[in-house]
Order: C-alpha cells, then sequence, then structure tokens
C-alpha cells in the first residue's frame, strides 16, 4: 500500500480534516483557483516529503489525516456556493478535530465564516488574514469583468462579510485597495491592517495587534511573496517572504487557539508546480504545528 500525508478513511476518526471546494466563478484577473484545492491535495498524496523538518516528525505517522470534497462547482452562484459551504462546514466542526478548507479563490471562506459565527462568539475571535488585497469591497461591482452578475460574496468583499459578522480582523502582507476599502478600514475599530513597504512590521508587532485568545487563519498566497508562489489569480509584487510567513505562522500557532484554517487562490498552470507544491508544504507544517500544540505528541 502507498503511503500518503492523507492517511484516514473514515472522517469521524480523523485528527484533521481537509475539505477541498473547487470555485472560482468570482476571480477578477485570472482563472484557475478552481483547480488549486485539489491540487494542493495531489501534493499531499504524493510530492511532499512526509518527514517535517521544522517539527522533527513524520506527521502523518502520528495523526489521522482525512480529505473531504464538499462537491462545490462553478455552476453556483456566490450566494449559493456561500450556503453551501456554510452548511456542510456546520455539519463537521468539531473541537476534537482540526479542520482546513482548501479553495478555490477567496470567496469559499465566507461559508467558513458564516458557520464558525454560529458555533462561537464572533467578537472572541480574530480572523488573521494574509493577503496582498483587504478584500474589504461591498460587492464586485468595479472588479469583475462579467458584469452580468454583480455579487455581495465575490472574493474581493470576504472580509467585508467577516466584519459584518463582528469578526475581529488582523490583516498582513497588504499591498493593494481601492478607496472603498481604505476609508472602510479606516473608520472600523474592528480592523487592523499591516501594509507591505519597505519597512515591514516585525512579527511581534502582528502577533501584538491580536487580541483574542481564539484566531482563525485564512491564508490567500498572494500574499506570499510572488517570488516564492506565482500561480494565483491577482498576483501582487513583493509580499512575504517565505521564512517569515513560516516564522509568522508559527509563533501565532504557539501563542493563540487556532480553530481552524483555509489556504486559498492557488491556480496551478502548466509547468510549473512551484505554487501548489509550496501551498501544501504549508498545510502540512500547520496542521503539525497545530496538532502537536492541541494532543501533544
Amino acid at each position: 500500500m502507498i503511503e500518503s500525508i492523507i492517511n484516514c478513511k473514515n472522517i469521524k476518526d480523523a485528527d484533521c480534516l481537509i475539505l477541498t471546494a473547487g470555485y472560482d466563478r468570482t476571480s477578477s484577473l485570472g482563472k484557475g483557483a478552481s483547480k488549486g484545492g485539489n491540487m494542493i491535495v495531489k501534493c499531499l498524496h504524493q510530492d511532499i516529503e512526509f518527514f517535517d523538518r521544522y517539527n522533527l516528525m513524520e506527521t502523518n505517522h502520528v495523526y489521522k489525516i482525512a480529505h473531504k470534497d464538499l462537491g462545490i462547482s462553478n455552476k453556483m452562484l456566490p450566494e449559493q456556493m456561500v450556503k453551501k459551504i456554510k452548511n456542510d462546514y456546520l455539519k463537521l466542526i468539531n473541537d476534537k478535530r482540526l479542520l482546513i478548507l482548501l479553495g478555490g479563490d477567496h470567496s469559499v471562506s465566507s461559508g467558513v465564516f458564516q458557520a464558525i459565527s454560529k458555533k462561537y462568539d464572533s467578537e472572541d475571535i480574530t480572523v488573521f488574514q494574509i493577503d496582498a488585497h483587504c478584500d474589504l469591497r461591498d460587492n464586485d461591482a468595479n472588479a469583475n469583468p462579467d458584469q452580468s452578475y454583480v455579487s455581495k460574496f465575490a472574493h474581493s468583499c470576504v472580509m467585508r462579510r467577516a466584519s459584518e459578522m463582528d469578526f475581529n480582523i488582523v490583516q498582513a502582507g497588504i499591498r493593494s485597495y481601492a478607496k472603498e476599502e481604505y476609508d472602510f478600514f479606516q473608520k472600523s475599530n474592528r480592523i487592523q491592517v499591516f501594509e507591505w513597504r519597505k519597512n515591514i512590521p516585525t512579527i511581534e508587532e502582528i502577533i501584538k495587534s491580536i487580541k483574542t485568545r481564539k484566531v482563525y487563519i485564512t491564508l490567500d498566497i498572494d500574499g506570499i511573496d510572488p517570488a516564492h508562489m506565482p500561480a494565483t489569480g491577482t498576483p501582487v509584487p513583493g509580499g512575504l517572504e517565505w521564512y517569515y510567513a513560516i516564522k509568522l505562522l508559527s509563533e501565532l500557532i504557539k501563542k493563540k487557539d487556532i480553530i481552524g484554517f483555509d489556504i486559498v487562490e492557488v491556480a496551478p498552470r502548466d509547468n510549473d508546480e512551484l505554487t501548489q507544491f509550496a501551498a501544501a508544504q504549508l498545510c502540512y507544517y500547520m496542521i503539525g504545528n497545530c496538532l502537536i500544540k492541541n494532543k501533544k505528541v
């Protein structure tokens, strides 16, 4: 039998459940994110090393990791997609199990936020976002090339919807936003934006800004410097350097209670395996860190 990081068939027995949502109907520039989650899963099945050199263990030999595809497709309107993810996530959420969502464009995270707000008090949670963009538009009227359908659940609106649910929000890696978004976060007392310029913030500054114990991580891979993760729908020059991102995530997981995370906006392209491979490495590393903290080895 061939070994895999995804080593558990029965999701009821899993320490970690990876969900995939193949959706990129709301993408405003490059398409392809609908294939991102399953390509990350493919890398977890057969491409990356089992030995996690940061945690010094073969995580898949210690914990049970399962996968479930949510059956999301671009035939769904954004509102339908969000509702399905919310309902499925609510059925699967479990304090004894780490739940992860792999997108898909960033719109898929709205379903998770709706589910989490039913399970917990949103005011007690910070959504920590790594992203090149604020995603605080009210709708995609000015960002969607297909103006035949305008949605409030597009990838460019996901954090606006989270703010309306009273989540606290801390954003890192930001280097592109519309005036509408700037005006919105300037007036909000629940949103902390760390822009990426010549002088970047320290990891300590970012973590100190997170006031709640519970944290949900949403990782749009365009927040990472495209030198490391180039295959994404809306790339922006600059961003988090690879080892900075690993250290930031490590410290965050160590100091906070992570209630789940997602990785979105991987848009695979021909003859270029770097982005999905790197996303799979980040995913596996974060799984190990979270499970070690929660269960101890």
